[in-house]
């Protein structure tokens, strides 16, 4: 299997970010993306290839040009203001204010945000950028023919909605491919998130439209963050109703009971009959993750593969979440593993 992945994602190395009530030292660290991509080469994968430049247009097909400019410029104007530590947001417009867009650096940057845990340094902009060409460079070997590649990209995405970051999460790779893929002739993606974390970015883009099948398997916001998308009731709005299917778990499950959701998962898919599958790839459902409370062992995870393997379709991996550093590589190549060795049985 093809990996795609690019250097760029040191740029971006956050150092706090506003979680408990307090600064902390961020979970999101480029020595995840290290670990994958040194595993990758430990088990002989496949080769690993830069990504090509697609320019802003596959992006701007996701988000929104206004916030593609504040994101790509805030850094420069935070400078202007003779500042150097990471720029967060302080302030947000809550469900009794108005939404409107101030002109101040703070104001926009609330406004385009909706948590603390998304901070914008000096390499965030080509950081996620270039995160974003690698999930479409992977997307052009699809097209190529190959039935599988695997995006290694860094900061993740599936939290960014089209003009919203939060979450660790800016430009929503995963949702700017299954895009991409439409534009490039596909008649219908289907999304399989695996995040422990609801994907409430990519959720919230494909909401109302039935060319895109979007199915996650989380822990259930009524205790876990993103906690204001995710439920299971949440069915997808116009044309997209019936096209949106959540599976919120409580804590501490382990393989059994979210084995059991990813069969329905995969259920809604084979009976969609995608033309082509884009994984949200998080293994922060790992027992020892720092922020999760799932109880996932790494041996799962080529299980868990095998199964997204026996749905047949040609299939984009798109790395996600994932915090137990030591043990992140291990668990997302198993994936991968299990998943090629089911494909070649």
């Amino acid at each position: 299997m093809l990996t795609i992945y690019s250097d760029d994602h040191h740029l971006h190395h956050g150092r706090c970010e506003l979680m408990d009530g307090q600064l902390m030292p961020c979970f999101e660290m480029p020595s995840r993306a290290d670990h994958i991509l040194q595993r990758v080469h430990t088990r002989e994968l496949g080769p690993v290839r830069s990504p090509q430049d697609f320019g802003r247009g596959p992006i701007e097909r996701v988000h929104s040009a206004a916030y593609l400019d504040f994101f790509q410029g805030a850094w420069a104007r935070w400078t202007e203001h003779g500042r150097d530590g990471d720029l967060l947001p302080y302030t947000w417009p809550a469900r009794t204010l108005r939404a409107v867009l101030p002109t101040s650096l703070h104001g926009q940057l609330g406004y385009y945000s909706f948590d603390g845990g998304a901070p914008i340094t000096a390499g965030t902009w080509q950081a996620a950028y270039s995160a974003a060409q690698v999930a479409l460079t992977a997307l052009a070997e699809i097209q190529s023919g190959a039935h599988s590649a695997f995006a290694l990209c860094r900061p993740p995405g599936h939290h960014a909605a089209s003009d919203l970051m939060g979450g660790y999460c800016y430009l929503n790779n995963a949702a700017i491919a299954a895009q991409a893929f439409l534009d490039q002739g596909r008649r219908k993606v289907a999304i399989l998130d695996v995040d422990y974390h609801h994907g409430n970015g990519t959720q919230s883009i494909f909401y109302e439209r039935s060319d895109v099948l979007f199915t996650s398997i989380h822990g259930h916001p009524e205790a876990e963050f993103p906690f204001f998308l995710g439920y299971e009731d949440e069915l997808g709005e116009g044309p997209g109703e019936g096209f949106n299917f959540n599976y919120p778990l409580p804590a501490g499950s382990a393989w059994d009971r979210w084995s059991a959701a990813l069969e329905l998962a995969c259920s809604e898919i084979e009976g969609y009959d995608a033309d082509v599958i884009v994984v949200s790839l998080g293994v922060d459902t790992f027992k020892n993750d720092p922020i999760s409370q799932f109880k996932l062992d790494s041996p799962d995870y080529l299980r868990m593969g095998e199964r997204i393997a026996r749905l047949g379709k040609p299939t984009l991996f798109v790395m996600e979440g994932g915090y137990a550093v030591e043990e992140i590589g291990v668990n997302a190549v198993n994936v991968l593993e299990g998943f090629e060795r089911m494909s070649d049985a």
